[in-house]
């Protein structure tokens, strides 16, 4: 299969790119697409063997749900029932209003259109309306909802542009949108609104913070901090499986900032890499196998740089990557998040050595 990729800024894109983008998805086929959080793998939500093939080309387990993304907010009934409980469809009316369009993925009991596949045979499903235009307007022209996650092989860090989209699914899709850099860097943030409890499943834009303000007794899932215990399934993506990582293993390490520096240092001089923030590479030894991903109070450019660089491990000789261990306040935790997800929680505290 060719794969051809669309860019926006093309003068026949809208004219020739865009509505051919959306024949394939009415015929069943996959196109990737930017959104504001990364780059998604899509096909009609609602055509079993369309989804299917996402399944296929990512190498993705079937267990793992996927999100339906909408055009409009208003669609999210179409899919799911909004009054299951009392109060359900007061508090998400409130978060819609705030947050939708937008990074936000909630979690409803699902209505009879919406394909097992999709849910991974749970009697709910994730719905989110994206902000980013080029998204909606594929949305729009297809007619459909577009089941999506994000469009790289299963395991590896998440695309924020098309090149690392290419770099997996060249030869798997016949299209990917080209619509530049991703603007937040993470995937979308995932609540569940199930059983009468507000419940965060995975951090990401819309933080735990700004949840809180509307919805006081929102709680975290353990699983957000730590590893899925063993036969319990994921209600949400990225819940289960080691996400996000490049081909070396990956190590966090906490404790003090002398010790931190330390340690990094030493393996270093030992041929591993280390990804860390700016303001380490004044401190540590010249090597091209020290990359930063933002400054240690920046959390919004750790976000949007954290999966490109982990991808720029893969380019380098290295068996072992020892990373910062970021704080888990605002976007913080979405960071903390996806780099215990690509560590598959292995930890070090330099303090102890």
């Amino acid at each position: 299969m060719n794969t051809v990729i669309a860019k926006i800024s093309s003068p026949d894109y809208y004219s020739k790119s865009l509505p051919e983008a959306a024949e394939i998805i009415k015929n069943g086929g996959l196109v990737a697409f930017p959104t504001e959080t990364v780059y998604g793998l899509g096909a009609n939500a609602l055509d079993t063997d369309a989804v299917a093939k996402i399944f296929e080309a990512k190498g993705r387990p079937q267990d793992n749900p996927l999100i339906v993304h909408i055009a409009f907010p208003d669609e999210i009934k179409k899919y799911a029932y909004t009054s299951s409980y009392t109060g359900c469809e007061e508090r998400l009316n409130s978060l819609v209003k705030r947050f939708m369009p937008g990074p936000l993925t909630v979690i409803l009991p699902k209505k009879d259109i919406v394909p097992d596949i999709v849910t991974a045979g749970m009697r709910s499903v994730a719905i989110r309306c994206p902000s980013n235009k080029t998204a909606n307007e594929l949305i729009i022209a297809s007619g459909v909802s577009i089941a999506a996650p994000s469009a790289n092989l299963s395991g590896k860090p998440s695309p924020t542009r098309a090149e690392h989209v290419f770099t997996d699914m060249n030869g798997k899709i016949p299209m990917i949108i080209d619509g530049g850099d991703t603007d937040i860097g993470l995937e979308s943030t995932v609540i569940s609104l199930l059983a009468g409890k507000t419940k965060l499943l995975r951090p990401g834009g819309v933080t735990f913070e700004e949840l809180k303000e509307l919805c006081p007794d929102i709680e975290a899932d353990p699983a957000v901090r730590g590893k899925l215990p063993d036969g319990q399934r994921p209600l949400a993506p990225g819940m289960k499986y080691r996400h996000y990582a490049p081909k070396a293993q990956i190590i966090a390490v906490k404790g003090r900032e002398e010790k931190i520096l330390s340690y990094f240092k030493e393996k270093l001089l030992n041929g591993a890499g280390i990804l860390c923030y700016d303001e380490d590479k004044l401190i540590l030894p010249s090597s091209e196998n020290a990359i930063s991903f933002g400054a240690k109070n920046d959390k919004n450019a750790q976000a949007a740089q954290l999966f490109e660089r982990l991808r720029e491990f893969d380019l380098k000789p290295v068996s072992v990557i020892y990373t910062r261990y970021p704080d888990d306040t605002g976007l913080g935790l979405a960071v903390f998040n996806r780099l215990l997800k690509a560590c598959g929680f292995d930890t070090v505290n330099a303090d102890l050595l």
